[in-house]
């Protein structure tokens, strides 16, 4: 669901005009950002399910994104953006971030634990939407296309002409980023 998740910035944006797109790009892939380090330090890992593939991955990301871990990731950057751009602007960046573990809830197969390192060896969560290649691939097709219609209907009403079409190029890039970034997903 990497494309879905930005799917979820573009839409966003469109609500909060004066958060930069950037962040709240940043912020729907926190998770993954902090997936990183702990790839390399042999903590976390990404393991191919058969040939490989969209979808076709376990993932074992136990403290990255875990609830906890999660839930502590987003609550970080919104302290750090409500420092820099205001409390109301902190709250959005830390419920988009979070954003990015509910929809990997939906689609990850059980892989999802609730304690960072899965302490207590609770159960792991996941829904498996993977499991069903043709309607998870729709529905980050959904995700991409709802969040570029309501960024552009954001900025074809936007008042300020001056930055209008800096802001249409802006978001055809974006919505063509996101549409080869799910090509490439799914055909990699």
């Amino acid at each position: 669901m990497f494309a879905g998740h930005f799917g979820i910035a573009a839409a966003v944006k469109s609500k909060t005009p004066e958060l930069p797109l950037w962040s709240l790009l940043v912020s729907t892939q926190l998770l993954d950002i902090a997936f990183i380090p702990f790839n390399l330090a042999g903590m976390e890992s990404i393991e191919p399910i058969g040939e490989g593939g969209y979808a076709k991955m376990m993932i074992y990301a136990f403290y990255s994104h875990s609830f906890i871990g999660a839930m502590l990731l987003s609550i970080l950057a919104g302290f750090l953006a409500g420092g820099f751009l205001g409390k109301r602007s902190g709250v959005i960046i830390g419920a988009v971030a979070f954003s990015h573990w509910v929809l990997d809830l939906i689609v990850h197969r059980p892989d999802l634990p609730i304690l960072p390192g899965n302490a207590g060896g609770l159960p792991l969560l996941g829904l498996g939407l993977w499991d069903y290649v043709f309607a998870s691939i729709l529905i980050e097709l959904l995700f991409i296309t709802t969040g570029s219609i309501f960024y552009f209907r954001h900025v074809l009403q936007s008042s300020d002409p001056t930055h209008k079409g800096k802001a249409i190029i802006a978001g055809c890039i974006m919505t063509v980023f996101l549409l080869l970034s799910l090509c490439i997903d799914v055909f990699s």
